[in-house]
């Protein structure tokens, strides 16, 4: 058994996911719409869930955050590339790519998927300034993000490591 009483802020407070539950096409900088709150197949949050507006995600407290952004993506022919942005503010004003990743797209000629992930541990001292988004930039405009209100394509993890 674990005594969290010893752990720096008693251990996780704060752990959950978010999605898009509907596919978009192109580059979303940042993709502000059709995010919900996971909530299928036994989905288990801990604590106050994070808050989002138009993409701009806020946290419930105060605390330093890993925070985990996935994307996954298909088309009907190779891309070369595309890029998963996670975003952060201080400020509540100017937003900063904070961690990057890319995927390209290349397989059978029928099937042209590819996923990326991208991790941040993010200091949330001000729950007022402190803020993030996710933005996709792929190289073929036509390239189709895939979303779903049943299972994870597209989506963040928060989950609050301890205090600030």
């Amino acid at each position: 058994r674990i005594d969290y009483s010893l752990i720096k802020g008693g251990g996780i407070t704060v752990a959950h996911q978010w999605r898009v539950t509907a596919d978009f096409t192109g580059t979303q900088a940042p993709i502000a719409s059709n995010w919900e709150q996971a909530d299928t197949d036994g989905y288990g949050g801990i604590g106050t869930a994070m808050s989002q507006s138009s993409g701009i995600f806020t946290f419930p407290s105060t605390g330093v955050y890993l925070i985990t952004a996935n994307s996954l993506c298909y088309y009907s022919g190779p891309v070369r590339y595309w890029r998963l942005d996670l975003e952060t503010t201080t400020n509540n004003s100017s937003y900063n790519v904070f961690s990057r990743a890319y995927g390209n797209l290349y397989g059978s000629p029928s099937s042209w998927y590819s996923s990326a992930e991208t991790k941040a541990i993010f200091d949330v001292t001000n729950t007022s300034t402190h803020k993030v988004r996710m933005s996709v930039t792929p190289e073929d405009s036509s390239t189709v993000f895939a979303a779903d209100t049943s299972s994870n394509g597209t989506f963040f993890t928060f989950i609050r490591l301890g205090d600030t």
